[in-house]
């Protein structure tokens, strides 16, 4: 097995960092984009992005199939990252470039580009990215190690494009030209990135049994993903990972604009410093993995994100007691940013020994349509609940909010965490893959020999 160094680790993480940068983005600001620069209504977006997420999510399942028979000089998985390079630094720009006319044309040109980008492009990358860190190494602490800088450096850059995208627009000219110029050079990393990631990261796995996977019947390799109990707990545990990330992401902006009555610098700082803590928090993981294990840590980090979030209840209005709240919440979340893909790592593994075949990339565009339909759905219900609420959507005009809008602002920032981590809760009671992997590893290794 070829060794796995910090520079290899280094170059993986930068994938997700590419797909970040601007999906980072999308998750964030495109709905204050949507509603406060082009004046589209939230309802109309949350449709959009609710009925994206479906396909999407069928998207990734395909895509699964799709890599686990492909054939290139550069394996299944890695030559993916180089082919949809380019496309998906166009797609992103497309995404900001809605054209001034009425509302129905503008949904439509939403809800393609979207899809372009979400359903296709980005599928393209994602799957066969996820998958790729199962065909690099096959032992759990170097897939864990591998998952840890992915969540060190991916969220490292999404904090700069995120946390300074709007001081840039505002630096641009504060207008929907503005949204295009920034975009455009947060693509330029992302690409950058993306090729770094391909050109460092080789797939290792060339076992007899992986030469005649893609004799399996499709109708197979889905049997065995449905039957796979500890794949739909990571699945659920990743959608809460992107669900967190949809809500807070999505309503701080709009929380800082009309409740802290400031769009720019408290919105940053209260980003960045969640960002901050959640990579610090990964990078202290190995430690707490070797010492308690991937789901005890995780399990922990649920219940102080939980207590942290309650807490906040407290005083909601209060600026600095919202940024205290916010380290303590983020220590408790970095656990799960940290270890979902390791998990999802020892559920290959664990699907090997149960049903004598491989699937990575199956189990991870399987898994991501937790995190494509979790984030969409999200959305919609935000958006649904800022329109019944009676948000008025403007074009750049300061606008003032009836009260019932900004009390459906603050309701989502502060409850919607909480549902979403007693839902992580539930789940990493149930997962205990953890207590069986050596057991597996070992029997795998015999079986091999």
């Amino acid at each position: 097995m070829k060794k796995i160094t910090n520079k290899i680790r280094i170059a993986y993480g930068c994938g997700d960092a590419a797909c970040n940068i601007v999906y980072g983005m999308v998750n964030t600001l495109l709905t204050l984009f949507y509603t406060d620069y082009v004046g589209i209504s939230p309802i109309t977006i949350g449709m959009v992005m609710l009925i994206s997420r479906i396909f999407d999510g069928s998207s990734d399942l395909i895509m699964g199939i799709v890599v686990e028979r492909t054939k290139s000089k550069w394996g299944k998985a890695r030559p993916w990252l180089l082919w949809m390079m380019v496309p998906y630094g166009i797609a992103a720009i497309l995404l900001f470039t809605v054209p001034h006319t009425s509302e129905f044309i503008q949904g439509i040109y939403i809800f393609v580009t979207y899809n372009v980008l979400t359903t296709v492009i980005y599928t393209a990358i994602n799957v066969p990215y996820g998958a790729l860190s199962g065909l690099m190494t096959r032992d759990s602490y170097q897939q864990d190690l591998l998952s840890i800088f992915r969540m060190i450096i991916s969220p490292f850059v999404r904090i700069i494009s995120v946390t300074f995208t709007m001081p840039i627009v505002k630096l641009f000219g504060n207008d929907q030209a503005a949204w295009i110029k920034t975009m455009g050079l947060w693509v330029v990393i992302a690409m950058a990135l993306l090729l770094f990631c391909f050109l460092k990261c080789e797939e290792t796995i060339t076992t007899e049994q992986k030469k005649t996977v893609e004799k399996i019947p499709v109708l197979t390799h889905l049997k065995a993903l449905v039957k796979n109990k500890y794949f739909w707990c990571v699945l659920v545990l990743w959608t809460v990972q992107v669900t967190h990330m949809t809500i807070i992401g999505t309503s701080l902006p709009y929380y800082c604009k009309y409740i802290f009555h400031n769009d720019s610098w408290m919105y940053s700082v209260l980003y960045f410093a969640e960002t901050i803590v959640i990579i610090l928090g990964a990078m202290v993981c190995p430690v707490f993995i070797k010492k308690w294990g991937k789901r005890n840590i995780t399990l922990a980090g649920a219940v102080v994100a939980i207590a942290a979030q309650v807490c906040l209840m407290l005083n909601p209005n209060n600026f600095y007691y919202m940024f205290a709240i916010t380290l303590i919440r983020s220590a408790g979340v970095a656990q799960l940013n940290a270890t979902v893909f390791g998990m999802l790592g020892d559920v290959v593994e664990y699907s090997y020994w149960k049903n004598g075949f491989r699937q990575e990339s199956m189990i991870f565009g399987g898994a991501s349509l937790g995190f494509k339909v979790g984030s969409g759905i999200a959305s919609a219900v935000i958006t649904s609940l800022m329109t019944a609420s009676g948000y008025i959507s403007s074009q750049g005009a300061d606008v003032v909010q009836p009260g019932s809008a900004i009390s459906m602002i603050a309701d989502i920032y502060k409850w919607g965490p909480v549902i979403i981590w007693v839902i992580a809760a539930i789940m990493l009671v149930i997962y205990k893959l953890d207590r069986e992997m050596p057991q597996i590893a070992e029997e795998l290794a015999n079986r091999e020999k």
